[in-house]
């Protein structure tokens, strides 16, 4: 197996990982990624195995568990709740709790929401250069699922803040700023989330908190932490990534000068698939070892880690006809970018729907849509996300 070497907070990488995907894909299945001291697949057929493979999961052997230091303890006792961190049975419990009230009708029901409000949105653009992602991008996933779970919209500047702060522990090159700084918005984000549930147990709505509520009421152990952790998380997750989609895919159908047929009602879930596959949000995320196990030649002991390359399967030339191109009319084929088995991440069918109803509204109400300079991709690695999108119409 090839080491290889690549700082993830090079400028360079930064701004286009693809091309050390590439040289890692020519190392064979799996590499030494040195700079993490990680064992590392970007193939596609490997990434899925993992996913789907029991024997791996995200939850860390308990002989692996890293010591929690002190100033880190408030964040770390919100994640050991969050079932994006926990495998059966804990997972299988707050899963299908989520899963009865995240259904494919609610979903559905938020159309007019999200037509509605990228309507709103459009209309408050201002008539020179500006930045879509403060305009558009931020806000309609957020405030969105702030609808679905029942948060006020107004709140959805402090959701935003704290979110952000707290994804910060997920980067490369963290640092005790950074750490703090994601405690802080934790501790605030629990406050708020602690008397909301309150409120709500008073003065039940037809929201997805009140839900959750009901169903931890009617004997099914969902506790007050993990039911305000589950919040928390949906929260994050539900527009962190969608944000990083919206920005990277509109800067790939203006820099690629995808015509507007791409975005018509027989053709934009195709061109929504293209824009997750094509470069998504989210490129790494990793999986723990629970027995002995062989992929593709490749041994695995009890508590070593393996790093799945999420962007880099989404390229893979085994899996897709000339990967490294922008093709909305390509054939739809299942892609890493949400994971797959147990983990598969819950909101995508909300995402896919964000983007799939709100990007042919933008373009069809903004045709002069154009940058007014080169889009630049911000140091956020394990994500991949704009610093800004400056546009004029």
């Amino acid at each position: 197996m090839k080491t290889l070497h690549q700082s993830p907070t090079d400028p360079a990488f930064v701004q286009n990982p693809y091309g050390f995907y590439e040289t890692a894909r020519s190392a064979g299945p799996f590499f030494l990624w040195a700079d993490y001291g990680l064992v590392c697949t970007g193939k596609a057929a490997a990434v899925n195995a993992i996913f789907r493979d029991r024997r791996f999961g995200r939850e860390a052997p308990p002989e692996k568990a890293p010591a929690i230091p002190p100033h880190l303890a408030p964040f770390y006792a919100v994640e050991a709740h969050s079932m994006l961190e926990l495998e059966p049975p804990r997972h299988t419990r707050l899963r299908n709790l989520v899963l009865r009230a995240f259904t494919s009708r609610r979903i559905a029901g938020l159309s007019p929401d999200i037509t509605g409000l990228t309507e709103d949105l459009i209309a408050g653009f201002p008539d020179g250069p500006f930045d879509l992602l403060t305009a558009f991008a931020q806000p309609l996933p957020v405030r969105i699922i702030a609808r679905l779970l029942g948060v006020p919209e107004e709140m959805a500047p402090d959701l935003l803040r704290w979110s952000n702060a707290m994804v910060g522990m997920y980067m490369a090159g963290r640092n005790r700023e950074t750490e703090d700084r994601a405690v802080a918005a934790t501790e605030a984000f629990v406050a708020f989330m602690r008397g909301y549930v309150e409120e709500r147990r008073k003065r039940p709505a037809d929201d997805l908190i009140t839900q959750l509520i009901a169903a931890e009421m009617e004997g099914e152990r969902l506790t007050t932490d993990e039911l305000i952790t589950t919040c928390i998380l949906l929260l994050n997750a539900g527009h962190e990534a969608t944000v990083h989609t919206f920005g990277n895919g509109v800067k790939t159908l203006l820099e690629t000068g995808t015509g507007p047929e791409a975005l018509q009602p027989d053709r934009i879930e195709a061109t929504v698939e293209e824009i997750l596959r094509f470069d998504p949000a989210l490129h790494l995320f990793t999986r723990w070892a629970y027995e002995e196990v062989e992929v593709m030649g490749q041994t695995f002991r009890r508590g070593d880690q393996v790093g799945l390359l999420l962007a880099m399967a989404n390229r893979d030339p085994a899996v897709w006809d000339r990967p490294e191109h922008f093709l909305p009319a390509r054939p739809v084929k299942p892609l890493a970018t949400f994971g797959a088995g147990l983990h598969f991440c819950v909101g995508a069918p909300l995402a896919r729907l964000e983007l799939a109803l709100a990007l042919p509204i933008l373009f069809a109400r903004c045709p002069g849509l154009r940058l007014t300079e080169p889009p630049c991709y911000g140091d956020v690695f394990h994500f991949h996300g704009l610093e800004r999108l400056l546009v004029t119409r």
